[in-house]
């Protein structure tokens, strides 16, 4: 009898100890953030317009060095209310898309107030539609809290991986300083609006290398315009306007790297 009882136990062993790990030690469950997790691969969205761009290059490059899914819809020349309507309308995600989407990258960085607590709606059902330019502040607060409110409302979807969770899908939303640090009025507000919100920061202006408060000791300009296409004028000065643009350049390189260790930060 006894004897049996030992076959039993040591057939038992053996079978446990070929089990594949994923049995026995259940990975991050799917749709959770996790780049390790070979059935879900990272999904990230990007909004924005001429800095974010497909032919820049620093969001995809980011993703190759991810091994992640990324969907680009930034265009040139938009601004955050045109992603407000894009949005109200429903075309800037499908519904499958905004299921896997694991990480909403915002990067519209015209030098505005993207904070102005007064101008805010409390329900963004009341914002009257379409947006205009006049409110950058405005327009952020649509895109959030409508973001927000479609990944919440997943947990109602019959269609949806996260039908009858509580809550939802997690709302991971990245926001994005300008490329440097000369757009005081823009970076410092969207800083603010990252602490409002407790949302996490690509902080370009902080890590791209170079600082407005240091002219190029060789040409005695911001060193920005070494890697810019063209320039603009803020407050009497001349910085580097759009990055130079394509995978192999060296300031999309850059960028990618900052965007890189930030998403890091936030995935397994």
């Amino acid at each position: 009898m006894m004897k049996r009882i030992y076959i039993i136990i040591l057939l038992l062993y053996c079978w446990v100890s070929f089990l594949p790990a994923q049995d026995i030690c259940s990975p991050v469950r799917e749709g959770y953030l996790s780049m390790s997790d070979e059935k879900k691969k990272l999904t990230v969205l990007l909004s924005g317009a001429s800095f974010a761009s497909v032919d820049n290059g620093w969001f995809e490059l980011g993703c190759e060095a991810l091994r992640a899914k990324g969907i680009n819809r930034a265009i040139g020349g938009e601004a955050i209310a045109d992603v407000a309507n894009r949005m109200s309308r429903g075309d800037l995600y499908s519904r499958e898309e905004l299921d896997e989407v694991d990480v909403f990258v915002i990067m519209q960085v015209h030098n505005r107030d993207v904070y102005a607590p007064n101008e805010l709606k409390k329900d963004y059902h009341e914002y009257a539609l379409p947006f205009t330019r006049g409110n950058y502040a405005a327009a952020f607060d649509y895109v959030i809290k409508k973001y927000i409110s479609d990944c919440y409302q997943l947990q109602f979807d019959k269609g949806s991986k996260y039908y009858g969770v509580r809550g939802g899908k997690p709302a991971v939303i990245l926001l994005c300083t300008h490329w440097h640090d000369a757009r005081v009025v823009y970076n410092e507000s969207i800083r603010k609006l990252s602490d409002k919100w407790g949302f996490p920061l690509v902080k370009f202006d902080e890590q791209i290398g170079f600082s407005k408060t240091v002219e190029h000791p060789e040409t005695h300009r911001q060193t920005s315009t070494l890697f810019a296409d063209d320039t603009e004028c803020i407050d009497g000065v001349e910085y580097g306007w759009h990055p130079n643009r394509g995978k192999d350049c060296y300031i999309q390189n850059r960028m990618a790297a900052v965007f890189v260790a930030q998403i890091q930060s936030l995935v397994l």
